[in-house]
Protein backbone atom coordinates (compact mmCIF):
# COMPACT_ATOMS: atom_id res chain seq x y z
CA UNK A 1 0.00 0.00 0.00
CA UNK A 2 2.99 2.82 0.64
CA UNK A 3 4.18 2.14 -2.68
CA UNK A 4 0.51 3.02 -4.33
CA UNK A 5 0.09 5.90 -1.77
CA UNK A 6 3.53 7.28 -3.04
CA UNK A 7 2.93 6.57 -6.85
CA UNK A 8 -0.85 8.36 -6.04
CA UNK A 9 0.95 11.32 -3.90
CA UNK A 10 3.18 11.84 -7.16
CA UNK A 11 0.27 11.56 -9.69
CA UNK A 12 -2.12 13.73 -8.33
CA UNK A 13 -0.83 16.38 -5.69
CA UNK A 14 0.42 19.45 -6.87
CA UNK A 15 2.86 20.11 -3.57
CA UNK A 16 3.64 23.71 -2.72
CA UNK A 17 6.94 25.77 -3.10
CA UNK A 18 7.80 22.78 -5.60
CA UNK A 19 9.39 21.54 -8.71
CA UNK A 20 7.42 18.81 -9.72
CA UNK A 21 9.63 17.20 -11.94
CA UNK A 22 12.57 17.29 -9.21
CA UNK A 23 9.81 15.72 -6.47
CA UNK A 24 9.32 12.68 -8.72
CA UNK A 25 12.51 11.71 -8.25
CA UNK A 26 12.41 11.65 -4.58
CA UNK A 27 11.32 9.01 -1.89
CA UNK A 28 7.89 9.92 -0.82
CA UNK A 29 7.52 9.88 2.52
CA UNK A 30 4.27 9.77 3.85
CA UNK A 31 3.51 10.44 7.68
CA UNK A 32 1.30 8.31 8.97
CA UNK A 33 1.17 10.06 13.19
CA UNK A 34 2.62 12.60 15.14
CA UNK A 35 3.96 12.70 18.85
CA UNK A 36 5.59 15.22 20.38
CA UNK A 37 8.11 16.67 18.38
CA UNK A 38 8.06 13.77 15.64
CA UNK A 39 6.42 12.39 13.02
CA UNK A 40 6.73 8.94 12.20
CA UNK A 41 6.49 7.51 8.50
CA UNK A 42 4.74 4.42 7.24
CA UNK A 43 7.77 2.29 8.13
CA UNK A 44 7.45 3.56 11.71
CA UNK A 45 11.20 6.12 11.21
CA UNK A 46 10.69 9.22 13.19
CA UNK A 47 11.64 12.88 12.51
CA UNK A 48 11.95 15.75 14.46
CA UNK A 49 9.95 18.34 13.23
CA UNK A 50 12.75 20.66 13.26
CA UNK A 51 10.06 23.59 11.39
CA UNK A 52 7.45 22.81 13.56
CA UNK A 53 5.85 21.77 10.09
CA UNK A 54 6.03 25.22 8.21
CA UNK A 55 6.12 26.64 11.73
CA UNK A 56 2.83 26.18 12.75
CA UNK A 57 3.00 23.70 15.41
CA UNK A 58 4.04 24.67 19.13
CA UNK A 59 3.13 22.57 21.69
CA UNK A 60 3.59 19.28 20.04
CA UNK A 61 1.64 17.06 17.25
CA UNK A 62 -1.34 15.05 18.62
CA UNK A 63 -1.36 16.62 22.19
CA UNK A 64 -3.97 15.27 24.50
CA UNK A 65 -5.46 18.74 26.10
CA UNK A 66 -5.91 20.17 22.30
CA UNK A 67 -7.24 16.75 21.06
CA UNK A 68 -9.97 17.19 23.62
CA UNK A 69 -10.59 20.81 23.62
CA UNK A 70 -11.18 19.56 18.94
CA UNK A 71 -13.45 16.18 20.56
CA UNK A 72 -15.45 18.42 22.54
CA UNK A 73 -16.37 21.24 19.98
CA UNK A 74 -16.79 18.50 16.94
CA UNK A 75 -19.78 17.42 18.65
CA UNK A 76 -21.42 20.45 18.89
CA UNK A 77 -21.26 22.44 15.80
CA UNK A 78 -18.40 22.25 13.33
CA UNK A 79 -19.68 25.63 11.88
CA UNK A 80 -21.55 28.43 11.25
CA UNK A 81 -21.55 31.66 9.34
CA UNK A 82 -19.93 34.22 11.62
CA UNK A 83 -21.93 36.86 10.05
CA UNK A 84 -25.51 37.19 11.53
CA UNK A 85 -24.50 34.41 13.97
CA UNK A 86 -22.01 34.18 16.65
CA UNK A 87 -20.57 30.90 18.68
CA UNK A 88 -19.29 30.75 22.19
CA UNK A 89 -15.32 29.84 21.08
CA UNK A 90 -14.96 32.68 19.05
CA UNK A 91 -16.30 35.32 21.68
CA UNK A 92 -13.83 33.50 24.14
CA UNK A 93 -10.86 33.32 21.85
CA UNK A 94 -11.16 37.26 20.59
CA UNK A 95 -11.82 37.97 24.38
CA UNK A 96 -8.60 35.92 25.41
CA UNK A 97 -6.46 37.51 22.57
CA UNK A 98 -6.86 40.88 23.24
CA UNK A 99 -6.23 40.47 27.00
CA UNK A 100 -2.76 39.17 25.80
CA UNK A 101 -1.88 41.13 22.84
CA UNK A 102 0.02 44.65 23.32
CA UNK A 103 -1.81 46.99 24.60
CA UNK A 104 -4.56 49.08 22.41
CA UNK A 105 -5.18 46.28 19.71
CA UNK A 106 -8.89 45.42 20.99
CA UNK A 107 -10.93 44.47 17.98
CA UNK A 108 -10.72 41.08 16.23
CA UNK A 109 -11.55 40.01 12.71
CA UNK A 110 -10.84 36.30 11.81
CA UNK A 111 -9.92 34.86 8.55
CA UNK A 112 -8.59 31.77 7.50
CA UNK A 113 -4.40 31.63 6.54
CA UNK A 114 -1.70 34.40 7.40
CA UNK A 115 -1.95 35.84 3.88
CA UNK A 116 -5.57 36.73 4.39
CA UNK A 117 -4.63 38.27 7.55
CA UNK A 118 -2.19 40.20 5.82
CA UNK A 119 -4.93 41.07 3.44
CA UNK A 120 -7.54 42.30 5.90
CA UNK A 121 -4.87 44.49 7.26
CA UNK A 122 -3.53 46.37 4.02
CA UNK A 123 -7.57 46.69 3.42
CA UNK A 124 -8.32 47.81 6.86
CA UNK A 125 -5.69 50.35 6.70
CA UNK A 126 -6.54 51.51 3.34
CA UNK A 127 -10.12 51.68 4.05
CA UNK A 128 -9.67 53.63 7.36
CA UNK A 129 -8.23 56.65 5.49
CA UNK A 130 -11.04 56.77 2.98
CA UNK A 131 -13.35 56.78 5.89
CA UNK A 132 -11.71 59.34 7.63
CA UNK A 133 -11.86 61.48 4.98
CA UNK A 134 -8.20 61.12 3.60
CA UNK A 135 -8.66 59.42 0.19
CA UNK A 136 -4.95 60.45 -1.21
CA UNK A 137 -3.22 57.63 1.51
CA UNK A 138 -3.45 54.78 -0.69
CA UNK A 139 0.41 53.43 -0.91
CA UNK A 140 2.48 51.13 1.77
CA UNK A 141 5.95 51.18 2.53
CA UNK A 142 7.33 47.13 2.67
CA UNK A 143 10.90 45.97 3.34
CA UNK A 144 13.02 44.13 0.61
CA UNK A 145 12.66 40.84 0.94
CA UNK A 146 9.58 40.75 2.88
CA UNK A 147 7.14 37.80 2.63
CA UNK A 148 3.95 38.28 3.89
CA UNK A 149 2.33 35.47 2.13
CA UNK A 150 0.58 34.00 -1.63
CA UNK A 151 -2.36 36.18 -2.42
CA UNK A 152 -2.38 39.12 -4.83
CA UNK A 153 -1.81 41.56 -1.81
CA UNK A 154 -0.18 40.17 0.40
CA UNK A 155 2.63 38.95 -2.86
CA UNK A 156 2.61 42.96 -3.76
CA UNK A 157 3.82 44.31 -0.42
CA UNK A 158 6.23 40.80 -0.55
CA UNK A 159 9.70 41.38 -2.12
CA UNK A 160 11.37 37.79 -3.59
CA UNK A 161 11.78 37.85 -6.64
CA UNK A 162 12.13 34.37 -6.79
CA UNK A 163 8.61 34.24 -5.35
CA UNK A 164 7.06 37.28 -6.41
CA UNK A 165 8.63 38.39 -10.09
CA UNK A 166 6.29 36.78 -12.29
CA UNK A 167 3.62 37.92 -10.61
CA UNK A 168 4.53 42.04 -10.81
CA UNK A 169 2.39 42.76 -13.66
CA UNK A 170 -0.65 41.84 -11.35
CA UNK A 171 0.22 43.52 -8.39
CA UNK A 172 0.02 47.54 -6.95
CA UNK A 173 2.81 49.46 -6.24
CA UNK A 174 4.63 49.83 -2.64
CA UNK A 175 7.69 52.22 -1.70
CA UNK A 176 10.14 49.34 -1.14
CA UNK A 177 13.05 50.79 1.36
CA UNK A 178 16.15 48.07 2.11
CA UNK A 179 15.86 46.08 4.98
CA UNK A 180 17.36 45.53 8.07
CA UNK A 181 19.39 42.21 7.33
CA UNK A 182 22.45 42.72 9.65
CA UNK A 183 24.70 39.75 8.26
CA UNK A 184 24.09 41.52 4.76
CA UNK A 185 23.81 45.45 6.17
CA UNK A 186 22.69 47.70 3.44
CA UNK A 187 24.11 50.59 5.14
CA UNK A 188 27.81 48.49 5.36
CA UNK A 189 27.77 48.71 9.61
CA UNK A 190 28.65 45.71 11.83
CA UNK A 191 26.66 44.50 15.04
CA UNK A 192 28.98 46.40 17.17
CA UNK A 193 28.73 49.88 15.52
CA UNK A 194 25.01 49.44 14.94
CA UNK A 195 22.78 52.78 15.42
CA UNK A 196 19.74 51.21 13.12
CA UNK A 197 21.70 53.23 9.73
CA UNK A 198 19.31 51.21 7.86
CA UNK A 199 16.39 52.75 9.11
CA UNK A 200 17.72 56.39 7.01
CA UNK A 201 15.98 54.96 4.11
CA UNK A 202 12.26 54.49 5.45
CA UNK A 203 12.42 57.77 7.17
CA UNK A 204 13.39 59.17 4.17
CA UNK A 205 10.33 57.62 2.64
CA UNK A 206 7.78 58.19 5.14
CA UNK A 207 8.54 62.07 5.67
CA UNK A 208 8.65 62.85 2.11
CA UNK A 209 5.31 60.53 1.20
CA UNK A 210 3.26 60.18 4.30
CA UNK A 211 0.59 61.95 2.77
CA UNK A 212 -0.04 59.29 0.21
CA UNK A 213 1.33 56.24 2.68
CA UNK A 214 -1.66 54.29 4.62
CA UNK A 215 0.72 52.16 6.30
CA UNK A 216 4.44 50.40 6.50
CA UNK A 217 4.07 46.68 6.85
CA UNK A 218 6.80 45.09 8.76
CA UNK A 219 7.81 41.22 9.98
CA UNK A 220 8.61 42.16 13.70
CA UNK A 221 11.96 41.16 14.69
CA UNK A 222 12.93 38.21 12.23
CA UNK A 223 12.50 38.59 8.40
CA UNK A 224 11.69 34.93 8.45
CA UNK A 225 11.36 33.69 4.61
CA UNK A 226 14.16 36.10 3.36
CA UNK A 227 16.86 33.70 5.55
CA UNK A 228 15.61 34.73 9.47
CA UNK A 229 16.96 37.75 9.39
CA UNK A 230 17.08 38.85 13.07
CA UNK A 231 17.25 42.77 13.41
CA UNK A 232 17.47 44.80 16.75
CA UNK A 233 14.77 45.75 18.82
CA UNK A 234 15.45 49.36 18.47
CA UNK A 235 14.78 49.28 14.74
CA UNK A 236 10.97 49.01 15.31
CA UNK A 237 10.83 51.28 18.07
CA UNK A 238 12.45 54.05 15.88
CA UNK A 239 9.77 52.99 13.44
CA UNK A 240 6.91 53.48 15.94
CA UNK A 241 8.34 56.59 16.60
CA UNK A 242 8.27 57.72 12.53
CA UNK A 243 5.13 56.10 12.09
CA UNK A 244 3.60 58.18 14.71
CA UNK A 245 5.13 61.43 13.64
CA UNK A 246 3.85 60.42 10.31
CA UNK A 247 0.77 59.57 10.95
CA UNK A 248 0.70 56.21 9.24
CA UNK A 249 -0.35 52.66 10.42
CA UNK A 250 2.46 50.32 11.82
CA UNK A 251 1.20 46.83 10.80
CA UNK A 252 3.14 43.95 12.08
CA UNK A 253 2.82 40.65 10.14
CA UNK A 254 3.86 38.48 13.02
CA UNK A 255 1.91 35.33 11.60
CA UNK A 256 5.60 33.37 11.66
CA UNK A 257 6.90 34.84 15.02
CA UNK A 258 3.63 35.04 17.42
CA UNK A 259 3.21 32.66 20.23
CA UNK A 260 6.66 32.32 21.82
CA UNK A 261 8.89 31.96 18.70
CA UNK A 262 10.62 34.83 20.12
CA UNK A 263 10.59 34.04 23.71
CA UNK A 264 7.58 36.04 24.08
CA UNK A 265 4.22 35.74 23.26
CA UNK A 266 4.24 38.42 20.10
CA UNK A 267 7.63 39.74 18.58
CA UNK A 268 6.62 43.26 18.97
CA UNK A 269 7.02 42.84 23.08
CA UNK A 270 10.99 42.31 22.38
CA UNK A 271 10.56 46.16 21.04
CA UNK A 272 8.21 47.24 23.81
CA UNK A 273 5.48 48.43 21.11
CA UNK A 274 2.08 48.18 19.93
CA UNK A 275 1.57 48.63 16.30
CA UNK A 276 -1.91 49.47 14.80
CA UNK A 277 -2.75 46.31 13.05
CA UNK A 278 -1.45 42.98 14.04
CA UNK A 279 -1.54 39.87 11.63
CA UNK A 280 -1.97 35.89 13.38
CA UNK A 281 -1.98 32.93 11.93
CA UNK A 282 -0.01 29.55 12.33
CA UNK A 283 0.52 28.84 15.96
CA UNK A 284 -3.30 30.46 17.18
CA UNK A 285 -4.36 27.28 17.20
CA UNK A 286 -1.12 24.98 18.07
CA UNK A 287 -0.91 23.79 14.51
CA UNK A 288 -4.02 21.86 14.44
CA UNK A 289 -6.12 24.26 12.57
CA UNK A 290 -6.57 27.25 9.76
CA UNK A 291 -7.02 30.02 11.54
CA UNK A 292 -5.94 33.80 11.30
CA UNK A 293 -6.45 36.94 12.89
CA UNK A 294 -6.43 40.71 12.43
CA UNK A 295 -6.44 42.75 15.54
CA UNK A 296 -6.99 46.31 15.32
CA UNK A 297 -7.16 49.58 17.48
CA UNK A 298 -9.82 51.17 18.63
CA UNK A 299 -8.73 53.92 16.68
CA UNK A 300 -8.84 52.12 12.89
CA UNK A 301 -12.20 50.02 14.44
CA UNK A 302 -13.88 53.20 14.95
CA UNK A 303 -13.74 54.58 11.64
CA UNK A 304 -15.75 52.13 10.15
CA UNK A 305 -18.46 52.59 13.08
CA UNK A 306 -21.26 54.42 11.50
CA UNK A 307 -24.83 54.42 9.75
CA UNK A 308 -25.01 51.54 7.24
CA UNK A 309 -26.01 54.07 4.18
CA UNK A 310 -23.10 56.29 4.71
CA UNK A 311 -21.00 53.20 3.19
CA UNK A 312 -18.26 52.82 5.86
CA UNK A 313 -18.66 49.12 6.42
CA UNK A 314 -16.05 46.91 6.14
CA UNK A 315 -17.14 44.64 3.39
CA UNK A 316 -14.93 41.50 3.96
CA UNK A 317 -15.05 37.75 4.88
CA UNK A 318 -14.28 34.13 4.53
CA UNK A 319 -16.92 30.97 4.28
CA UNK A 320 -15.21 29.69 7.60
CA UNK A 321 -14.36 33.26 9.36
CA UNK A 322 -14.05 32.33 12.99
CA UNK A 323 -14.67 28.30 12.59
CA UNK A 324 -15.75 26.37 15.21
CA UNK A 325 -13.54 24.17 15.31
CA UNK A 326 -10.42 26.48 14.97
CA UNK A 327 -11.55 28.96 17.50
CA UNK A 328 -12.22 26.44 19.98
CA UNK A 329 -8.54 25.06 19.69
CA UNK A 330 -7.44 28.35 19.92
CA UNK A 331 -9.02 29.40 23.07
CA UNK A 332 -7.31 26.12 24.76
CA UNK A 333 -4.30 26.96 23.40
CA UNK A 334 -4.19 30.14 24.64
CA UNK A 335 -5.40 28.98 28.34
CA UNK A 336 -3.16 26.16 27.94
CA UNK A 337 0.06 28.57 27.25
CA UNK A 338 -1.19 30.27 30.60
CA UNK A 339 -1.83 27.20 32.86
CA UNK A 340 1.25 25.25 31.89
CA UNK A 341 3.76 28.50 32.26
CA UNK A 342 5.00 28.14 28.21
CA UNK A 343 6.66 31.42 28.02
CA UNK A 344 8.08 31.76 31.30
CA UNK A 345 9.23 27.86 30.81
CA UNK A 346 10.63 29.12 27.69
CA UNK A 347 13.12 31.58 29.15
CA UNK A 348 16.00 29.19 30.08
CA UNK A 349 15.21 26.89 27.10
CA UNK A 350 15.86 29.36 24.38
CA UNK A 351 19.43 30.67 25.97
CA UNK A 352 20.45 26.85 25.61
CA UNK A 353 18.72 26.77 22.48
CA UNK A 354 21.30 29.72 21.57
CA UNK A 355 24.39 28.82 22.80
CA UNK A 356 23.87 25.52 21.36
CA UNK A 357 23.25 27.35 18.10
CA UNK A 358 26.85 28.53 18.06
CA UNK A 359 28.59 25.29 17.43
CA UNK A 360 27.69 25.61 14.25
CA UNK A 361 30.30 28.98 13.96
CA UNK A 362 32.98 26.05 13.53
CA UNK A 363 32.80 24.97 10.26
CA UNK A 364 34.62 26.87 7.73
CA UNK A 365 31.26 27.26 4.96
CA UNK A 366 29.05 28.85 7.70
CA UNK A 367 29.19 33.00 6.99
CA UNK A 368 26.55 33.48 10.04
CA UNK A 369 24.48 31.94 12.90
CA UNK A 370 21.83 33.78 13.87
CA UNK A 371 18.79 33.66 15.91
CA UNK A 372 15.85 34.92 18.54
CA UNK A 373 14.41 32.84 21.30
CA UNK A 374 13.39 29.22 19.54
CA UNK A 375 14.52 30.22 16.41
CA UNK A 376 17.86 29.72 14.47
CA UNK A 377 19.66 30.18 11.16
CA UNK A 378 22.82 29.08 10.07
CA UNK A 379 23.92 30.45 6.32
CA UNK A 380 25.68 28.37 4.23
CA UNK A 381 28.80 30.24 2.47
CA UNK A 382 31.60 28.92 0.03
CA UNK A 383 34.50 31.43 1.52
CA UNK A 384 32.39 32.18 4.86
CA UNK A 385 35.53 35.24 5.71
CA UNK A 386 35.26 36.71 1.94
CA UNK A 387 31.16 36.00 2.27
CA UNK A 388 30.90 34.76 -1.52
CA UNK A 389 28.29 32.59 -1.81
CA UNK A 390 27.76 29.03 -3.13
CA UNK A 391 26.70 29.04 -6.93
CA UNK A 392 22.43 28.74 -6.68
CA UNK A 393 22.37 25.57 -9.04
CA UNK A 394 24.79 23.89 -6.36
CA UNK A 395 21.76 23.82 -3.90
CA UNK A 396 23.41 23.40 -0.71
CA UNK A 397 20.91 23.86 1.58
CA UNK A 398 18.56 21.31 0.11
CA UNK A 399 21.32 19.17 -0.09
CA UNK A 400 22.20 19.40 3.65
CA UNK A 401 18.42 19.18 4.27
CA UNK A 402 17.94 16.09 2.27
CA UNK A 403 20.62 14.38 4.46
CA UNK A 404 18.87 15.41 7.52
CA UNK A 405 15.63 14.33 6.50
CA UNK A 406 17.37 10.54 5.64
CA UNK A 407 18.68 11.13 9.25
CA UNK A 408 15.78 11.61 11.26
CA UNK A 409 15.39 15.63 11.23
CA UNK A 410 13.00 17.29 8.92
CA UNK A 411 14.04 20.26 7.71
CA UNK A 412 13.85 22.57 4.81
CA UNK A 413 16.51 25.55 3.47
CA UNK A 414 15.44 28.76 2.76
CA UNK A 415 18.28 28.70 -0.41
CA UNK A 416 21.66 28.20 1.54
CA UNK A 417 20.30 29.17 4.98
CA UNK A 418 19.58 26.02 6.91
CA UNK A 419 16.96 27.08 9.76
CA UNK A 420 15.92 25.70 13.05
CA UNK A 421 12.33 26.54 14.37
CA UNK A 422 10.87 23.47 16.68
CA UNK A 423 8.37 22.84 18.67
CA UNK A 424 8.51 24.87 21.46
CA UNK A 425 8.52 21.70 23.60
CA UNK A 426 11.50 20.44 22.50
CA UNK A 427 14.00 19.36 25.54
CA UNK A 428 17.94 20.27 25.68
CA UNK A 429 19.27 16.37 25.08
CA UNK A 430 16.26 16.99 21.57
CA UNK A 431 17.76 20.17 21.22
CA UNK A 432 21.16 18.45 20.61
CA UNK A 433 20.10 15.91 18.59
CA UNK A 434 18.70 18.27 15.79
CA UNK A 435 21.88 20.39 15.78
CA UNK A 436 24.11 17.14 16.09
CA UNK A 437 22.14 15.72 12.42
CA UNK A 438 22.36 19.46 10.72
CA UNK A 439 26.04 19.65 11.81
CA UNK A 440 27.00 16.45 10.26
CA UNK A 441 25.04 17.11 7.56
CA UNK A 442 26.98 20.58 6.72
CA UNK A 443 30.16 18.72 7.01
CA UNK A 444 29.02 15.48 5.26
CA UNK A 445 27.70 18.50 2.15
CA UNK A 446 30.47 21.28 2.35
CA UNK A 447 33.24 18.73 3.19
CA UNK A 448 34.41 20.89 6.33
Amino acid sequence: MHDQLAAWDKKYIWKPFTQMKEYQEQETIVIERGEGIYLYDRDGNAYIDGISSWWVNTLGHNHPVLNEALHRQIDKVAHCALAGLSHEPAIRLAKELVEVLPPGLGHVFYSDDGSTAVEVALKMSFQYWVNSGRPEKTRFVALEGAYHGDTLGAVSVGGIDQYHQVFRPLLFEVFRVPAPRCYHCPAGCRPDSCDCECLEPMAAVLEKHADEICGVIIEPMVMAVAGMYVYPAAYLRRLRALCDRCDVHLIADEVAVSFGRTGTMFACEQAGISPDLICMAKGLTGGYLPLAVTAATDRIYEAFWDDYDQGKTFFHGHSYTGNPLGTAVGVRNLEYFREAGIIAGLQEKTVYFQQQLQRFCRLPHVGDVRGIGMIGAVELMADGEKRQPYPAGQRIGKRVTDICVRNGAFLRPLGDVVYFLPPLIITPPEIDRLFDIAYRAIEQVTGS
